[in-house]
């Protein structure tokens, strides 16, 4: 059987390697500070599973967008210290990524297990997925491990092109990532209810396609119901809308009419004069919304209608806010969707991007079956593109 996790590795496979793993420590920080550190977090079981079978860890992630010359601002010099507290052992910080200085500093340190090298964006060659910066970094270790879905999406010399001269698994989250969100394809306990909002339908048009054929229903919300909405020849007053995507939104309404799929649009929306005036919100029906009003959130009737498909299903995915939950008196309809999510008995998926800041929002994250680190890696999986820090991960000899 092929191996294609850490998992599947003996401990005398690991133990005495170097590993290189990459990470997605993009975090935000305010003033110096990390102001969330749950990306950090979602590494440590990786980490840890490694150290425990003897393995010497070299750490490789990004951070920002330096485009290619090396910005302080943006070096990963706290982001070591702050792992360090977390997984209770010395991080040594390197100055660079690659290079024989850091070749010789890994030697020498014979007894420090845990490396971060320094952002690998410092240097253009990464995004370029550069050859003989991938041969640099794969030649710092034994074995890659994967474990940055975040960044899968991306053909990067430290995501992938890596992967092309050393053996490549996939991490604890990667695998994760992959169980329940492939899951949602291969036999889902059913009946299976996606929940899919945003704002546009450009950005997840191949999303809904790819869901359509697998799912048992579809709600579709957020700014991007408006368009099918309007393609079914309902007024939108001042609506977000994209005119030149309702032929789209149409032949998806089509297709679930040939599937016989049960396709759930907002049934009554809260609506206002703009974002802004909050004061003024009054509830309409969604097949009519007045001229001189735009829908920022899904209404009573909408939300009863998806929490009585959640208390139906047994696998829920939910990608996308139901309208501007940003704004207090517009984010009922998510809110209330979360709540429910995180009462219901069903395998719970949320999809990244807003939906994950929604479930935090209200303090439901803990109660989630899985929350994915992905915003657009996840988007493009549940959209059924290859992602190429994903297709790198088998078995092979060192080139």
């Amino acid at each position: 059987m092929q191996k294609t996790s850490i998992e599947d590795l003996s401990k005398e496979e690991l133990n005495n390697k170097i590993v290189l793993i990459r990470v997605d420590f993009n975090v935000p920080f305010e003033n110096g500070i990390i102001t969330d550190d749950s990306r950090i977090k979602a590494a440590l079981p990786t980490l840890e599973y490694l150290l425990q079978q003897g393995a010497r860890c070299i750490i490789a992630s990004h951070l920002g967008r330096p485009k290619g010359k090396k910005d302080p601002s943006l070096s990963l010099a706290p982001i070591a210290s702050h792992l360090s507290t977390l997984i209770k052992q010395d991080v040594f910080m390197c100055n660079d990524s690659i290079g024989n200085q850091i070749k010789e500093t890994i030697k020498k340190q014979n007894d420090t297990k845990l490396f971060l090298l320094e952002n690998v964006r410092f240097y253009e060659e990464e995004e370029n997925n550069n050859e003989t910066f991938a041969k640099e970094l794969a030649s710092l270790a034994d074995i890659f491990v994967q474990d940055a879905f975040g960044t899968a999406h991306r053909a990067h010399a430290s995501t992938a092109g890596i992967a092309n001269y050393l053996p490549a698994y996939a991490g604890l989250l990667v695998k994760k990532e992959l169980t329940f969100l492939q899951g949602v394809f291969d036999q889902p306990e059913r009946p299976l209810l996606a929940i899919v909002g945003g704002a546009k339908v450009s950005t997840k048009i191949g999303v809904l396609n790819h869901l359509l054929d697998t799912v048992d229903y579809l709600v579709i919300g957020g700014g991007m119901a408006f368009t099918f909405l309007k393609a079914q020849g309902y007024a939108i007053g001042k609506s977000l809308c994209e005119d030149d995507k309702c032929d789209l939104a149409l032949a998806l309404l089509d297709k679930a009419l040939t599937l016989n799929k049960s396709i759930l649009l907002p049934l009554d929306l809260v609506v206002s004069t703009a974002i802004d005036d909050t004061d003024s919100s009054y509830i309409v029906d969604a097949q009519n919304i007045p001229e001189n009003t735009m829908g920022l959130d899904v209404g009573p009737q909408t939300i009863e209608a998806i929490e009585s498909l959640i208390k139906l299903s047994k696998t829920v995915l939910w990608n996308g806010p139901l309208g501007v939950f940003e704004v207090e008196a517009f984010s009922k309809g998510t809110c209330e969707v979360a709540k429910q999510l995180a009462t219901s008995n069903a395998i719970t998926i949320i999809g990244g991007g807003d939906s994950v800041a929604a479930v935090h929002k209200v303090n439901q994250a803990k109660f989630m079956s899985h929350i994915s680190t992905g915003g657009g890696a996840c988007l493009e999986y549940l959209e059924g593109k290859e992602l190429p820090g994903i297709a790198c991960l088998k078995e092979k000899e060192t080139v």
